[in-house]
């Protein structure tokens, strides 16, 4: 899909799709989606697992696995032309929606306002939130070492997203809205998401659940789940 973009040519379609984007409320929020990618060093395959859990309580709904092959090379502030056509593919699996998907990596927390989940948000019209795991650009001060304290996150006064905390004595995470969600209604969602870890559960399940189908644990395709799991 981008193999053969520059990154300049790359440069040219952030900006492009950054004039497209959308900051309104989601009205019931009732499923929240999480997604991620993982490969191997050195191979064009990438592995994207979106899983789907009840909200608020977060109990694993379903998933969905596929692989995408791309020779896009990795570089920081171009995350959505490695993965995004990945997480396309493994989106038309998924028949019913969840209302809200949250990704690994930034929304508009970027220096032309399109991370991964700006860019996908976009493509699959849909509400997505940024979940990152550094910081990729701006300036905050670091919230209080408290579960669920907030700093906002800035450049040259523009309001980017937020440093949330979701575990004391640990670094925070950055939440920034993605498309067509504000930035309040992103973070109200997100410090729901919190359970034991570090990552919010959307993100940190489906971390786990691609590095199984990596692994060749798990099989390719839409699965529903009929029990609670303990396995993610």
């Amino acid at each position: 899909m981008y193999d053969n973009y520059s990154f300049e040519e790359a440069t040219k379609l952030q900006i492009e799709l950054a004039t497209r984007l959308k900051f309104e409320s989601v009205n019931g929020v009732s499923t929240i989606a999480g997604a991620d990618i993982s490969f191997n060093k050195d191979s064009s395959t990438m592995y994207a697992a979106i899983d789907i859990l009840s909200f608020p309580d977060l109990i694993l709904q379903a998933y969905a696995l596929e692989t995408f092959e791309t020779t896009f090379p990795y570089k920081a502030g171009f995350l959505g032309f490695k993965e995004v056509p990945a997480l396309l593919k493994v989106w038309d699996l998924i028949i019913e929606k969840p209302d809200v998907v949250v990704l690994d990596g930034n929304g508009i927390l970027h220096p032309r306002r399109m991370g991964v989940a700006s860019h996908f948000g976009i493509l699959a019209n849909q509400s997505t939130i940024g979940c990152a795991k550094s910081l990729l650009y701006g300036k905050n001060h670091l919230p209080e070492n408290s579960k669920y304290s907030t700093e906002e996150i800035k450049n040259n006064q523009e309001f980017l997203g937020y440093a949330l905390r979701t575990k004391v004595n640990c670094a925070p995470v950055y939440i920034s809205a993605g498309h067509l969600i504000t930035q309040q209604q992103s973070i109200d969602i997100m410090k729901k998401c919190i359970g034991n870890y570090r990552i919010p559960e959307p993100t940190r399940i489906a971390h786990e659940i691609v590095n199984q189908f990596r692994l060749g644990k798990l099989e390719k395709g839409f699965h529903k789940v009929q029990l609670p799991l303990t396995l993610f």
